[in-house]
């Protein structure tokens, strides 16, 4: 779909990783996480989320290109595009605050894998309530001592780096980023968590964990605008892995409705069945022009793309969700089949409504921009 607000180079990109991402098909690649993230660095995808300057494809970090991987990739495998998608989110605090030593010690082992990066901000008891975050960390002989338990770390296990968030300090203010690497001394990585789509996704014990001073992202105190600077740019690209798995979906729908006979004629001859596949055609390109719209707005020079990032993932993934049931739905007893596109598919696209901020978060963002653009205070 050409929404114009791509570029050539960014529908070059997508014809040309289309192709190459063959290779995620779960029917195709008999895959560990370690592996899925080994091909992602073979096709070249993480050169992306890196500045030529540090050994990447582009001279700066482009949000549309990010989109374009993200829909192909996801696609294929939501798998494949949660290991790529935290790699660019655990990496960014770095590209965005980090020292010019963090950036030349991580950046260019990014881009062949030799690094990959998780990004640990929720707790036990701080999901959505990030101000919530008891992780803390305190200074002591040129060292910060971390404590504390990290919760539904995407990419914990398989991940070199963690863009660690712990607490400093009192309120907002008192949060602050870490480079913590795997193996620091008192860190444990449990990966025993088994959630309804599969993906790497673990909980970090942080036992008086200690790591250099040289592991603070920027300065004391600017973590959590580090991880909500990161978030508002990343978001549009959860948007474009829903409609990744969305068009994957009605393909699949379309597909089989044209195939499967019943009474007589495809299903496809079926009014009814005509109707979930125009819903759904309505629904995706909606969910793909709000996506391009907050991702090229960010790449024109927005500094804030709050509103539009939060109203392209709460629309994206919500209406991903309806596309994939009613696929699902033309399919009947045959959707249903574990393993099938569709039933994977139906179980990979409930966490995109959730993670990197539930849709409710999203409403409450998308809100208070109204009121406050309307001159009514909202509270902070």
């Amino acid at each position: 779909m050409d929404t114009g607000l791509l570029e050539p180079r960014h529908r070059a990109l997508a014809a040309k990783i289309r192709e190459a991402v063959l290779r995620l098909e779960p029917t195709a690649l008999s895959s560990s996480d370690r592996e899925l993230a080994r091909v992602l660095a073979e096709l070249g995808v993480y050169r992306y989320l890196v500045p030529s300057r540090y050994g990447g494809a582009d001279e700066a970090v482009e949000v549309r290109t990010i989109c374009v991987l993200r829909e192909e990739i996801a696609y294929r495998s939501a798998r494949a595009d949660s290991i790529f998608g935290v790699q660019g989110l655990g990496s960014h605090p770095v590209l965005l605050g980090g020292s010019d030593a963090q950036k030349q010690h991580l950046l260019p082992a990014l881009v062949d894998g030799s690094a990959l990066c998780a990004f640990a901000l929720t707790e036990p008891d701080a999901g959505s309530d990030v101000l919530a975050l008891s992780c803390s960390a305190h200074r002591l002989s040129g060292e910060y001592v971390l404590s504390g338990t990290k919760r539904f770390i995407s990419n914990a296990g398989i991940a070199t780096h963690y863009a660690l968030f712990a607490r400093t300090g009192p309120g907002n203010k008192g949060i602050s980023a870490f480079l913590v690497p795997h193996d620091a001394p008192g860190l444990t990585v449990k990966t025993d968590l088994e959630l309804l789509s599969e993906h790497p996704i673990g909980e970090l014990e942080l036992r008086e964990c200690r790591v250099p001073t040289s592991a603070l992202i920027g300065s004391e105190g600017q973590g959590l605008g580090l991880a909500l600077g990161t978030l508002e740019i990343f978001r549009a690209t959860v948007g474009a892995a829903a409609v990744g798995m969305a068009k994957r979906a009605l393909d699949e729908a379309l597909n089989y409705a044209q195939a499967r006979q019943q009474f007589g004629a495809p299903l496809a001859k079926l009014q009814g069945v005509q109707f979930l596949l125009a819903e759904s055609a309505a629904e995706l390109e909606a969910a793909v022009l709000l996506v391009h719209r907050a991702a090229a707005a960010r790449d024109q020079g927005a500094e804030r793309v709050g509103f539009e990032s939060s109203v392209a993932k709460y629309f994206a993934t919500e209406a991903a969700q309806r596309i994939i049931d009613r696929c699902l739905q033309i399919h009947g007893g045959n959707g249903l089949i574990k393993g099938s596109p569709v039933e994977r598919l139906y179980r990979d696209i409930r966490g995109l409504r959730i993670y990197e901020g539930a849709s409710e978060v999203q409403k409450v963002v998308i809100a208070r921009h109204l009121l406050n653009s309307a001159g009514t205070p909202s509270k902070p």
